[in-house]
């Protein structure tokens, strides 16, 4: 492979999975206990990558309630909420299992780093079938930084023993694309996912694929690509 990666780590939430359903169901839940009323769910829809405290704060923020509230217990209240939710009402994305089951054969090392709290991640992934695939997952609280920092795809390479110069990362969301460039690596944005309030627009360094079972031909095949092999550093 021209470009030398043989690691690919993967967002969760937008990439593999798609959970909105359950997290839109998690913050209706905890919203009507602090009573108020649900929000629509493109609106909470929009608000999901940037980790639960983020969600919760804009969930909150959007249902007007935010001043009367305690930001901390209206946390503890999603959680609770999403414990019962998680991996009840969403589903895994198609091409998925094909694109991972092609990845592992043709020899890449597979990991999976998202923002969503340790607990339920390890939920999520066994509920799927999804947990098999990867040789690490770092979490949004598995380190002190989540994404865009650039620091849980560079621990989730130190776990795995892998060259950061020889990973890519797949995501969903200008969060993703953000984390990708500061740790240096070429980045792939799935089109279905959660790109959040501002869309696609500004992802720039990002190539787009509409599923994760174009991986393999892509990486086997950089020159129909060539965007993405650039290194992201000369954009800054």
């Amino acid at each position: 492979m021209g470009t030398g990666a043989r690691s690919v780590l993967i967002d969760l939430d937008g990439t593999l999975v798609d959970t909105a359903p359950d997290i839109v169901e998690a913050a209706g839940r905890m919203v009507q206990a602090l009573g108020a009323a649900p929000l629509p769910f493109k609106t909470v829809r929009g608000f999901i990558g940037n980790g639960v405290p983020t969600l919760v704060r804009r969930v909150l923020a959007a249902s007007a309630i935010a001043p009367a509230v305690d930001e901390q217990h209206a946390q503890r209240l999603f959680h609770r909420h999403y414990e019962d939710t998680n991996g009840r009402f969403g589903k895994v994305f198609p091409g998925v299992f094909d694109g991972l089951d092609a990845l592992l054969e043709a020899g890449y090392r597979l990991g999976c780093v998202t923002n969503k709290p340790r607990s339920p991640t390890g939920v999520l992934l066994a509920m799927t079938g999804l947990a098999p695939y990867f040789e690490v997952v770092v979490a949004g609280d598995s380190i002190a930084q989540m994404k865009p920092h650039p620091e849980p795809l560079l621990h989730a390479c130190r776990e795995m023993g892998a060259d950061p110069a020889l990973c890519v990362l797949v995501g969903d969301s200008s969060v993703d694309v953000a984390a990708a460039l500061a740790a240096l690596m070429p980045v792939f944005v799935v089109r279905y996912g959660y790109p959040g309030p501002d869309g696609h627009a500004g992802m720039r360094g990002a190539v787009f694929i509409d599923s994760l079972a174009e991986m393999p031909a892509l990486l086997a095949a950089p020159a129909r690509c060539q965007q993405t092999w650039r290194r992201p550093a000369t954009d800054h």
